[in-house]
């Protein structure tokens, strides 16, 4: 790709976005959040163990708590066992005048929760996903990330869709083309720009990646549609954290552009 043309391609893309997160949050993510949001939050410890017992789990809730979603859980179906704290109320009656103390003790035991994937029901709404056919840039795409000395990998047990490791990139098994296709691409310019030792909080990082990947894939003809803004709002950003790097996205999307030629 040209630079001339590349150039032109980026700034219609970041035009875009911009404009996408001046609108704020799409209707899609709304819904998203707001079904997130009554999933319960677990501890560290409940989250190994999930991940012990079902590493591929996504969306986990106790029985009653899918009924509440709509959905049911399958016959047949193994609970995955978390810790649950116990808590009991004591009252302790004072004599001489009559006031009470309330002491708790707790306990904790074991519960089961099930896998979304091991319930049926009413579909929960979904985050917004790139689509399309990026099958002519897959290849170049996988070379030029070699080229940069950095190591590709796919993960079965991976939870989040892919991760940057300074050098190695592992991507999650089973995302469909246009998903994998983007999220190496957000991956690498989290290798470009970010394991430098220069000081970015979370919310500038992700906004960054996130918009490499939205101009490269918009650039390639892929359908976007809310999936980078949206993204980006999740993790705090707007069109003012988005134009304090737009130098910074701009030099890496030509990059990575340039190079898929």
């Amino acid at each position: 790709m040209k630079n001339n043309k590349a150039k032109q391609l980026i700034e219609n893309a970041l035009t875009s976005l911009t404009e996408s997160l001046e609108n704020g949050q799409s209707d899609e993510l709304k819904k998203y959040l707001q079904t997130m949001s009554r999933f319960h939050q677990y501890s560290l410890r409940n989250v190994m163990l999930i991940a012990l017992q079902k590493p591929s789990a996504t969306h986990v809730a106790g029985f009653h708590a899918w009924k509440k979603h709509g959905r049911f859980v399958k016959k047949g179906e193994n609970g995955i066992v978390i810790i649950a704290p116990l808590v009991y109320k004591k009252e302790t009656v004072e004599n001489d005048d009559n006031s009470s103390n309330v002491t708790e003790i707790n306990g904790f035991k074991g519960v089961y929760v099930f896998d979304i994937s091991q319930t049926d029901g009413d579909e929960l709404p979904e985050f917004a996903s790139v689509q399309g056919d990026p099958t002519r840039y897959q290849e170049k795409l996988g070379n030029y990330i070699s080229a940069n000395g950095i190591t590709l990998e796919y993960s079965d047990t991976l939870h989040a869709d892919g991760i940057s490791k300074k050098g190695t990139i592992v991507i999650r098994s089973g995302l469909s083309p246009a998903q994998d296709f983007s999220v190496k691409v957000d991956e690498l310019a989290h290798e470009f720009l970010h394991h430098s030792g220069e000081k970015l909080s979370k919310t500038q990082k992700e906004t960054e990646a996130e918009a490499v990947a939205y101009v490269v894939c918009q650039s390639i003809g892929l359908d976007t549609n809310t999936a980078f803004s949206d993204y980006i709002q999740l993790y705090k950003g707007d069109k003012e954290t988005l134009i304090s790097s737009i130098q910074r996205i701009k030099d890496v999307s030509g990059r990575i552009l340039i190079g898929l030629t």
